[in-house]
């Protein structure tokens, strides 16, 4: 086996110098002479590289929602992009992920199962309408269907990585108000708001519910996973999401959100840790990921306006500016309401001045699969490949196991 160089995991640099494709030279390489023998060097160099490269991705880096926009009724995002509160872009000096993500409970707490009734929704810089420079606020009318996009980060191609985590990789929630509070508490929201706007203190509604993989997205890297999903949903490599497909999450605005007005969205990422599977974590670990961000409101847009009367989702278009078309065709169903993580959520129940613990003993097992989907919806899962229509196309095919 060749010896791999340590790489620390806060920088992707390499010098040509020392090392090539970040494999120390061995001495009996010489003995390497025809060219077969090259070629097989040079592919298992490139492969070994490509697993460093995903395992410290996957090490340090979790998600958050990088890009909003307005999907037209063909199921093409149109417009231009909107982001979160505060954003930073990954091209802004100074970046890393710890400048957007936001973990509770914090990774300071010593009770990793803990939730408190003072832990807020919204990370600091998140806490009031803002946008920075270069990352504009969303522009959507009333009704309008918008994607929320995230990186998978190696969650969903290389669930190995964290054992003990939903086969689903999590449930993600996205909560919307005309009301938002500054200072707004986690279990005021989330598990309290429902969609029919009756929950909590009335101020919001949830919007969607949904499993983090969506059934296409991926992070390049060699995992079986992620080489399935690459052969399955090829795209051209861009410049925002390089050769990885981003994950989506695709909701519609309500047509009752007042025109002139902001929207807020509170994107909630439940992804705990079952009890038991873990030894770092005997107890369980509770684990969730939050991202604010906010929408003018305003009237319908001329791009939308232009292809408003398409007859449906257009199959076969490019990957890169498309909807997922199982989600696009349920967009008007109310959420799932059951849960769908490894753990039963404990903020589904106790009132805002509780204090929780994870106490369920779920079993978990690790996924080993190429492509799966948990949901209490009828969805066809993946991307725009199918050659059939969407009435047709609309089959559940759904994970049931405990």
């Amino acid at each position: 086996m060749p010896e791999i160089v340590a790489v620390s995991s806060s920088t992707t640099r390499f010098s040509s110098k020392n090392i090539i494709y970040g494999i120390a030279p061995r001495a009996s390489d010489h003995h390497l002479s025809t060219k077969q023998d090259v070629e097989a060097r040079k592919t298992m160099r490139r492969r070994t590289l490509q697993a460093l490269f995903a395992f410290v991705a996957s090490s340090s880096a979790h998600s958050w929602v990088e890009q909003l926009t307005v999907i037209a009724p063909n199921g093409t995002f149109v417009g231009t992009p909107g982001y979160a509160r505060g954003n930073y872009l990954r091209s802004t000096s100074g970046f890393s992920d710890t400048t957007m993500t936001y973990l509770l409970p914090p990774s300071s707490r010593a009770n990793v199962t803990l939730i408190l009734p003072t832990d807020k929704l919204c990370k600091s810089t998140q806490q009031t309408p803002n946008q920075t420079d270069g990352s504009p606020r969303l522009q959507a009318s009333a009704g309008a269907a918008v994607a929320l996009r995230y990186q998978e980060n190696g969650h969903v191609t290389l669930p190995w990585n964290q054992p003990g985590k939903p086969k689903n990789r999590g449930t993600i929630y996205v909560y919307g108000t005309t009301q938002p509070k500054t200072g707004e508490k986690l279990l005021d929201v989330h598990g309290v708001w429902n969609s029919n706007g009756t929950g909590g203190d009335g101020r919001g509604v949830l919007l969607s519910q949904q499993n983090f993989d969506d059934g296409r997205c991926y992070q390049i890297n060699s995992g079986n996973i992620s080489e399935s999903r690459q052969e399955e949903y090829p795209h051209q490599a861009n410049q925002l999401m390089g050769a990885d497909m981003w994950c989506q999450q695709d909701i519609r605005l309500p047509s009752t959100a007042p025109s002139g007005k902001l929207y807020t969205l509170y994107w909630v990422w439940d992804w705990p840790t079952a009890p038991g599977v873990d030894p770092t974590y005997p107890q369980g670990k509770q684990e969730i990921y939050t991202t604010c961000m906010d929408v003018d409101v305003v009237g319908t847009s001329v791009s939308q306006k232009e292809i408003e009367d398409e007859d449906g989702y257009a199959v076969g278009q490019d990957l890169n500016s498309a909807a997922i078309p199982s989600e696009f065709a349920d967009l008007d169903d109310a959420p799932a309401a059951a849960e769908t993580t490894a753990l039963p959520s404990p903020l589904s129940h106790p009132k805002s001045t509780s204090t929780l613990t994870i106490t369920s003993t779920v079993e978990v097992q690790v996924v080993t699969v190429t492509a799966w989907k948990t949901t209490e919806k009828t969805v066809t899962v993946g991307g725009c490949r199918s050659t059939g229509t969407m009435s047709a196309g609309r089959q559940k095919r759904a994970y049931r196991g405990g």
